[in-house]
């Protein structure tokens, strides 16, 4: 080719890279390993954007790192499937999720190869395959026989328009995140993972992770461990009350964690969840503390907790202060939340800003007690924001709960040999009038017949029952598929221990979401297994890496109702390639901010890769090139003059132009390696940039583009592949000698009566000899304009590296 053409060299190498399986990994005892993945995408219909190729380039960067470096690296793909966007387009269009799925996993691959990534396709996995969920309501099973998995009322978030449960995060201002409906809350039975069983060792171990600190901050906020304890507060017994339900007791236990406090307390308040609320009311009280109730149920805790002006109601109903004997009226607000403590506090508004705000508001008392001793009142107790995992979906598109009903209605789990339990194919996926499933719409899968022991004979029976037409949150499905990569084709076991004890725990795990519930339930899960045998580690990563997202030119957040999405086929396709891609969006800022995305930078770098081309293949264009300073684009397109021959503001130039080629070689050898080994990618970028200029200055040996190519490869590894097959080389990392990075020489100030007026390069060793130095800056061309009188003295200090010449 006598230009650079990065499709036709980037086609050539995909090919030669799928024909030879080039990225396979199998284990290798004795070799140092490297396991490597990002957080597997969900598999949209819209197809890889921008952010998903920053957030797979940094693995790749490292994938191929780490294969030049010697190491056995695995680098798995996989697809999160199962949710509501292929359920809902199912129930607008008909087209079966399974259908859309498997459509949107072909484009995803086709758009994955494309960008040249160094993926064992061998171990791809879709958690929506039978083979995959098989063994994630395997995973179910053994959390339920442990007592993990269980049953439970509670109020959920419910949308009617989407009949399905929705999590605190999937409601915004009230309403549904997916179809903007108006969403409320139900009481419902409802699965659920105890992960609170786990929370103080999920709690301490954060400290040892190596993760980012903002990441470990917000699981420590998300776990919320909170140490203080449980106090009963009679219900005084001098009220009349309209009614009393025959559950509920006669007392409020409260939950706080200043018991000293306790002679400040001056009145109670409940949740309007609390389960004892019916309890407390009057005829007068009852209509507006229940109106009160379910609006507070239209909120979401997040914005029941920012609301800074408190609301409540009173009850009707006093409580007895266990301390000071004395009556305190019982509240009920919206700032209280079910799900911490007891879903009833103490309010101490002289000791707590939202308690006195809310006694202010109600012009309640606000006492200034001396505090008593911690443990004369109360049980100890501990509690913790985070609640047990609710896993129960309504939805098919998901992973089928393996249960079953007897006709008592009682839970029984499938057998193991029955699984996976598949999921049915149905004509209409709208879920029934009840709120179930479509599942429940497939009469014939819903019985199922289950082996049943007798307790007094001991002899077992075959029972027809009803299957569970939930499915699982598609955080399970999540929770344990680093480990499936390992054996992704075992049909024994959810994974193979002794491909478990060679790849895992996983090395680098890289993403830009899912900051919190993702990576504790994944924890979670370990911990589990480990103590089950299963696994021989307790924390699952052993280093998190946190992308930023990339922006819209303007800054704002790119969406498709904007318009203002950047597909990354679009820019391959245009000519640019992707390596153009790859390494611009390595190169667009530190790895770990926000950035926007800037076209004229695109071609920026295209220019970049056409002058490391021109360097290896094209000398005499590279001559031309180098004496003209003439930009170069892809074909038909019109790109600023600014050509990357120099580093951008803001990025660390590496070489220094003074010095030789060779030194020029092991600085940027040692600046690229340590920059990757810091994740600092883009500084890596700007430091090839400026070895690319230097080569043009000074002429290129066969080694310094041998070099050049090594150090591009994990950034452009079509670009650089193609460079070391045109020079006969091989694609081992590079190694620097400190000989080379020490200086030969030094720069001494020279100044006339104290004013700087030059500069001097000199040998180190003739700092030794102060004549020579004296005589050196005597010569220099600018001295001599200040020394046509003669000088009357000469300073020379040598640990400053400083002429003062006194005229």
């Amino acid at each position: 080719m006598d230009r650079y053409e990065p499709l036709k060299i980037e086609q050539k190498w995909q090919k030669i890279w799928a024909d030879t399986a080039a990225f396979k990994a199998t284990e290798q005892p004795g070799t140092p390993k490297m396991f490597l993945a990002e957080m597997f995408p969900y598999p949209s219909g819209a197809g890889l954007h921008v952010g998903h190729v920053r957030n797979f380039t940094i693995v790749d960067v490292l994938t191929r790192f780490y294969r030049q470096q010697g190491l056995n690296v695995l680098r798995p793909f996989g697809y999160d499937t199962f949710g509501l966007p292929a359920e809902n387009y199912a129930i607008k269009t008909g087209t079966a999720p399974q259908e859309i799925t498997e459509i949107n996993i072909n484009n995803f691959r086709k758009q994955a190869k494309r960008l040249g990534y160094a993926i064992d396709w061998s171990r791809e996995i879709n958690t929506s395959d039978p083979e995959y969920y098989r063994w994630t309501q395997w995973c179910f099973l053994q959390l339920y026989k442990k007592g993990l998995a269980y049953q439970k009322e509670s109020y959920q978030w419910w949308c009617p328009v989407d009949q399905t449960v929705l999590a605190n995060e999937q409601v915004e201002n009230g309403h549904c995140w997916r179809c903007g409906h108006e969403v409320e809350k139900k009481k419902m039975k409802q699965w659920f993972f105890k992960i609170t069983e786990y929370a103080d060792e999920l709690l301490e171990e954060i400290d040892n992770l190596d993760w980012p600190d903002k990441i470990k901050t917000m699981q420590r906020n998300w776990i919320g461990r909170s140490v203080g304890a449980e106090i009963d507060f009679a219900i005084a017994p001098d009220k009349k009350f309209a009614s009393r339900p025959t559950e509920g007791g006669r007392h409020i236990t409260v939950f706080t964690t200043r018991p000293d406090t306790i002679l400040g307390a001056t009145f109670l308040v409940v949740a309007p969840e609390y389960p004892g609320l019916e309890y407390l009311l009057t005829d007068d009280t009852r209509e507006k503390v229940l109106a009160y109730k379910f609006a507070a149920l239209k909120k979401s805790e997040v914005e029941r907790q920012e609301n800074k002006e408190k609301t409540g109601v009173f009850t009707g109903s006093y409580a007895i202060n266990p301390a000071t004997k004395e009556q305190i009226p019982v509240y009920v607000a919206d700032y209280v939340l079910a799900g911490y403590g007891t879903g009833a506090i103490m309010a101490v508004p002289a000791y707590d800003d939202r308690d006195r705000e809310f006694a202010e508001k109600f012009d309640l008392p606000v006492v200034q007690a001396e505090l008593i001793d911690r443990d004369l009142y109360g049980t100890p107790k501990v509690t913790y924001r985070m609640r047990d995992w609710l896993i129960s979906r309504q939805r098919y598109w998901g992973c089928p709960i393996p249960i079953a009903y007897d006709k008592d209605g009682n839970p029984h789990p499938i057998p193991e040999d029955q699984l996976p339990v598949l999921i049915p194919e149905v004509d209409d996926y709208k879920p029934d009038n009840s709120g179930r499933s479509a599942l429940a719409k497939a009469t014939d899968w819903l019985k199922c017949q289950i082996p049943v022991t007798d307790e007094k004979t001991g002899e077992t029976h075959l029972e027809e029952m009803t299957r569970e037409t939930d499915t699982l949150d598609g955080y399970a499905c999540s929770s344990w598929y680093l480990w499936r990569y390992a054996s992704p084709h075992d049909t024994a076991a959810a994974w193979d221990p002794e491909a478990i004890k060679y790849w895992e725990p996983i090395d680098y795990y890289v993403g830009g979401d899912h900051a919190v519930a993702h990576l504790l339930y994944i924890r979670f899960w370990c911990k589990f297994f480990a103590d089950e045998g299963y696994l021989p580690f307790r924390e699952p990563i052993k280093k998190l890496l946190y992308n930023g997202y990339i922006n819209a030119p303007d800054g704002k957040k790119m969406s498709k109702s904007k318009g203002n999405v950047i597909d990354p086929l679009d820019v391959i396709n245009d000519g640019y390639g992707a390596d153009t891609l790859r390494t611009y969006e390595m190169f667009i800022g530190p790895y770990d901010q926000d950035a926007a995305w800037d076209p004229r930078s695109v071609g920026g770098v295209y220019r970049f890769l056409n002058r490391c081309w021109n360097l290896a293949f094209n000398p005499a264009e590279r001559e031309s090139l180098a004496e003209s300073g003439a930009a170069v684009c892809p074909k038909g397109h019109k790109d600023s003059a600014r050509a990357a021959r120099s580093v951008p503001e803001g990025h660390t130039a590496a070489p220094d132009s003074a010095a030789n080629s060779t030194t020029i070689r092991h600085k940027t050898i040692k600046k690229v390696t340590e920059d990757i080994h810091k994740y600092n990618f883009n500084t890596a970028v700007a430091a090839l940039m400026e070895y690319v200029n230097e080569l043009y200055k000074q002429g290129a040996s066969h080694e310094d583009l041998v070099v050049l190519a090594k150090l591009l490869k994990p950034f452009a590894p079509h670009l650089a592949c193609e460079m070391l097959e045109h020079l006969h080389a091989t694609d081992e990392w590079p190694t620097w000698d400190e000989k080379y990075l020490t200086a030969d020489t030094v720069e001494l100030v020279i100044q006339v009566n104290g004013k700087l007026r030059a500069k001097l390069t000199v040998d180190k060793a003739a700092l030794d000899d102060e004549d020579q130095i004296i005589a050196l800056a005597l010569a220099d061309d600018k001295i001599q304009k200040y020394t046509t009188n003669g000088v009357k003295k000469t300073i020379f200090i040598k640990r400053a590296k400083l002429i003062n010449l006194v005229v």
